[in-house]
């Protein structure tokens, strides 16, 4: 066991008669990478909160290591300073360090510039939510501390970004708890999971898909476990309605034991899952039919002369970095902005059911769930046998019938998104456009989504920077690479970015060996776009040693899962931490060819 960074001994939470967690205990070593995930609603953010001090716990201790130096991303960072994003990022100048030798100032830039904020001048407060969760991150990294504490660092970042962060942390020997939903940074990154669930916490060992197996595993004890109990209950209760008032000893145990029984039974229940079980409106065989469409906001190309037919069935994933024309693509394709030329002509039986993130915007605050949603309609058609009222259907979305008396103003972010997507889907479509679905949604719902968009009897169009949800949901890409360019890609995005990341390694290897058959002099210093930087050669150099120890280490697990030696669970174990090493080796390989570029 490593050395001991973060204890928590007995944590309990409440809100009024709500308990959040109860008796929670659990502890965090140096060099852990743990990602924390709960349901929405069952205290997250709460949890880390308590954890950096920004509030109380009703009871419970929490010891840090001493000098410890802990860096913490808030999910909605309050930005609301005058500075620039340099200024406000930028760490301070390190005790004893002479500002010119200092390049603080230089780092902030290159890693704004990184997280696509191109505006440096202008002040944070004036910058959209995504731009500032971007600049809240940047400033917590560039403070390089011995601790991160990241609440959903994911959200509103470009895959590319997302892809340097995950890199970043498994590069970077930093302790780490994160919440987030991107189930694909899950795996990269954290080597064990925690879920907060029904007031405890579950601690597993291993990664995203490891945690999935054991907690279906705890599921299904849980409720061979809970019908057991309620079968005993059954008998109790019988026996409790035959006897007179208990008098003795030996009956009044028994009556405590009755009660001890009935709340075990009433409190064990696994939580449950969303219900999407809506009937897609039928949809005819044309969708479709894009023919030379071109769009251009002054000299910015967002469609060149593109064409298209769209096939009935399709799910197609669209993906690029911020301000490539994604947006602008789907007003078009909803009629809410016209081409400059060219034609969308759309079938006559398509159904549009739009979830944008402009839409979180369209609940009136002061209006009650249930009153909201039966403005859209007070019944709706799950198959052709079964029609639910507007109550029963948001009882399927978790709403239970306190929470539709609650005002809009009063729910959180992730049950925000899920009354929106009720509303949605309440309507029957038959062509899903979805517009970033996946940000604030808690990671069981996004699985149900999942499973129902894949069996959707209709179309989906999804614009999304969660990998995960895209291998699962789209069957092809478009791909956005800017200059009005649009790329039809035959596949899922996981083989896509293996195609992008072949590529740039091809493209490195023949730029290197040309240049060597050329007999080309390095370039001289004024010709360079800059140099490596003291901080880069370190990583060169460590980059150096740590792939030939990966190498090592995936030839050894590999030789003694062959060997016939291990037991089950150690096999699951070397079998992750494969998965994982060959990931590792692929972003480090990658990274020491853009390294060595600068050499």
């Amino acid at each position: 066991m490593g050395e001991c960074y973060l204890q928590v001994e007995g944590l309990t939470k409440s809100y009024g008669d709500r308990v959040l967690f109860a008796d929670v205990n659990f502890g965090i070593d140096l060099g852990e990478k743990v990602g924390l995930v709960a349901r929405n609603g069952a205290g997250k953010s709460t949890f880390l909160n308590i954890l950096s001090g920004r509030e109380s716990a009703d009871s419970g201790r929490i010891v840090w290591r001493n000098g410890l130096h802990i860096g913490y991303l808030e999910q909605l960072p309050p930005l609301d300073s005058e500075l620039n994003a340099v200024d406000y990022a930028m760490p301070a100048v390190p005790e004893g360090t002479e500002p010119p030798e200092w390049d603080g100032r230089e780092r902030t830039v290159q890693l704004l510039s990184q997280f696509g904020i191109d505006d440096l001048k202008l002040p944070v407060s004036k910058l959209s939510g995504g731009q500032a969760k971007r600049v809240a991150l940047a400033k917590v990294l560039l403070t390089e501390p011995d601790m991160l504490i990241l609440d959903e660092p994911t959200n509103h970042l470009d895959i590319e970004v997302v892809e340097w962060l995950e890199e970043y942390l498994q590069r970077k020997r930093v302790t780490l708890l994160m919440v987030t939903h991107d189930r694909w940074t899950l795996d990269k990154v954290c080597s064990r999971v925690i879920e907060l669930e029904g007031e405890s916490l579950y601690s597993y060992d291993g990664n995203y898909d490891y945690y999935l197996r054991r907690r279906a595993e705890r599921m299904e004890s849980r409720e061979a476990e809970l019908a057991r109990e309620r079968n005993l209950l059954r008998g109790e209760l019988e026996w409790m309605r035959r006897q007179p008032q208990a008098r003795g000893s030996k009956a009044k145990y028994r009556i405590d034991n009755f009660h001890d029984l009935e709340k075990r039974s009433h409190g064990a229940a696994p939580e449950k899952n969303v219900s999407l079980g809506v009937k897609a409106g039928y949809i005819g065989s044309k969708i479709f039919e894009a023919r030379n469409v071109s769009k251009a906001f002054g000299d910015k190309k967002i469609l060149n002369d593109w064409s298209y037919t769209f096939a009935r069935y399709e799910k197609v994933g669209i993906v690029g970095g911020n301000g490539v024309g994604k947006s602008t693509f789907i007003r078009m394709l909803l009629g809410k902005l016209s081409p400059d030329s060219g034609s969308i002509d759309i079938g006559q039986t398509v159904r549009w059911g739009y979830y944008s993130q402009e839409g979180m915007t369209d609940f009136d605050e002061n209006k009650r769930v249930i009153d909201a949603v039966e403005e859209v309609t007070d019944r709706v058609r799950i198959d052709e046998k079964t029609t639910l009222t507007a109550r029963q259907f948001l009882t399927r979305f978790l709403f239970t019938p306190a929470d539709q008396q609650k005002y809009i103003s009063k729910l959180s972010g992730g049950e925000r998104r899920r009354l929106y997507l009720a509303t949605v889907l309440m309507q029957e479509p038959n062509f899903l456009v979805l517009d970033e679905p996946t940000n604030d949604l808690d990671i069981m719902t996004l699985a149900v989504l999942e499973d129902y968009l894949a069996s959707f009897k209709g179309c989906v169009i999804v614009v999304s920077h969660d990998r995960y949800f895209l291998d699962r949901v789209v069957d092809h890409l478009f791909v956005f690479e800017g200059d009005g360019e649009v790329r039809d890609f035959p596949g899922d995005y996981s083989t896509y970015r293996h195609c992008v990341a072949e590529a740039r390694k091809a493209e490195r290897r023949e730029a290197k060996e040309s240049r060597k058959e050329r007999g080309e002099q390095p370039r001289r210093r004024s010709e360079e776009k800059r140099k490596m930087s003291f901080k880069e050669r370190r990583e060169y150099e460590q980059l150096e040693k740590d792939l030939p120890a990966m190498n090592a280490e995936r030839e050894s697990l590999e030789a003694a899962m062959n060997s016939g030696t291990m037991d089950h669970m150690a096999l699951t174990a070397a079998a992750q931490r494969i998965q994982q090493l060959i990931a590792a080796i692929d972003t480090a390989e990658l990274r020491l060819l853009e390294l060595m570029e600068l050499m």
